[in-house]
């Protein structure tokens, strides 16, 4: 079960995870972007940690004040798809005191049609999106008695490995085409280092 004290001890790991990978995903989008996806999420880890001691004591409330900190961080795309993933968690769990496996994956399905519809991205297209479908469908398969942490990591990975082989579809990277081919996508990257810092 997904509670507000395990989100709130989550954060911290999630945090150092994020600032773990940056240099990496600096890299990565530099051979598709601006290089700045491994800056963005830095800071956005850095003003989330700014938040920690005063973070409210439910599940709204947390996802709120996190993606009222990553909204100060940058105007990137990434950026501003992490803060609205955030303000969609926080509207699902409105009222709700925990969430088990169903109603994880049930948030998670949510916010990939929020960030499909705010980024017009598509299922397939090679991107965050493909990663958190991943996982949201996996979760929705898995047994009750499940680790959820293993799941996701493992779907996550998984779809890194599906996609690798496939052009990225949308964004400056569809600029490069073909020559996309084998390569992982920045943001399905982070998603896998985000997943594997829980």
């Amino acid at each position: 079960m997904l509670d507000a004290a395990r989100l709130a001890g989550a954060l911290p790991r999630w945090c150092a995870g994020v600032h773990a990978a940056a240099p990496e995903l600096n890299e990565l989008d530099g051979r598709l972007g601006d290089a700045d996806l491994g800056v963005t999420l830095d800071k956005c880890a850095t003003l989330v940690e700014a938040a920690l001691p005063e973070l409210p004591q439910n599940l709204e409330g947390i996802f709120k004040r996190c993606a009222q900190a990553t909204a100060k961080a940058s105007g990137s795309s990434f950026g501003t798809l992490l803060t609205v993933a955030l303000m969609t968690s926080a509207k699902r769990c409105a009222g709700v005191e925990s969430l088990d496996r169903a109603g994880l994956a049930a948030l998670l399905a949510e916010v990939v049609s929020s960030l499909s519809s705010r980024g017009g991205a598509s299922l397939g297209d090679k991107t965050v999106l493909d990663g958190l479908n991943a996982i949201a469908t996996a979760l929705a398969a898995a047994s009750d008695d499940a680790d959820v942490r293993r799941v996701a990591s493992d779907a996550s990975r998984a779809a890194l490995d599906d996609f690798r082989g496939k052009p990225n579809r949308i964004g400056r990277a569809r600029m490069f085409a073909d020559k996309t081919i084998g390569m992982d996508d920045p943001g399905m990257v982070a998603l896998q280092r985000m997943v594997d810092s829980l």
